[in-house]
């Protein structure tokens, strides 16, 4: 059974930063990435980053040079820091435990379904 546990939402100004974490319990280590995805008030949930096991990451384009995400495999914790914070960054940030997809030189993260209660993220004046 393997269970995910993010923490460090909540309100934030805009241009403001941010550190979610994702604590993860259980057998991880078939898990050969985790990501990062947020679904906002009548909208999709959408992949923000994701991080394979030994640390090559993808990002969506609407978060590149904004958010890092990162993981510390020994403590089996994964992070997402967020700077120069949007109200368009305004959802629900929930973490999900998966798969690394290669294509070639280049991979693409498959979710599994391992999700974590999600943490609330609040981008407002």
């Amino acid at each position: 059974q393997v269970q995910l546990v993010e923490s460090g939402g909540g309100l934030v100004q805009p241009g403001g930063s941010l550190r979610l974490s994702c604590a993860a319990s259980g057998n991880i280590f078939s898990f050969s990435a985790m990501g990062w995805y947020r679904q906002a008030p009548g909208k999709q949930r959408e992949l923000v980053a994701a991080i394979t096991s030994i640390g090559s990451t993808n990002y969506a384009d609407s978060v590149k040079g904004r958010f890092t995400i990162s993981r510390d495999n020994a403590k089996n914790t994964m992070y997402l820091q967020m700077n120069s914070l949007k109200p368009d960054d305004t959802a629900v940030y929930y973490c999900n435990a998966g798969t690394q997809l290669l294509h070639g030189g280049d991979w693409s993260y498959l979710p599994r379904d391992y999700w974590g209660q999600g943490t609330q993220v609040t981008v407002s004046s």
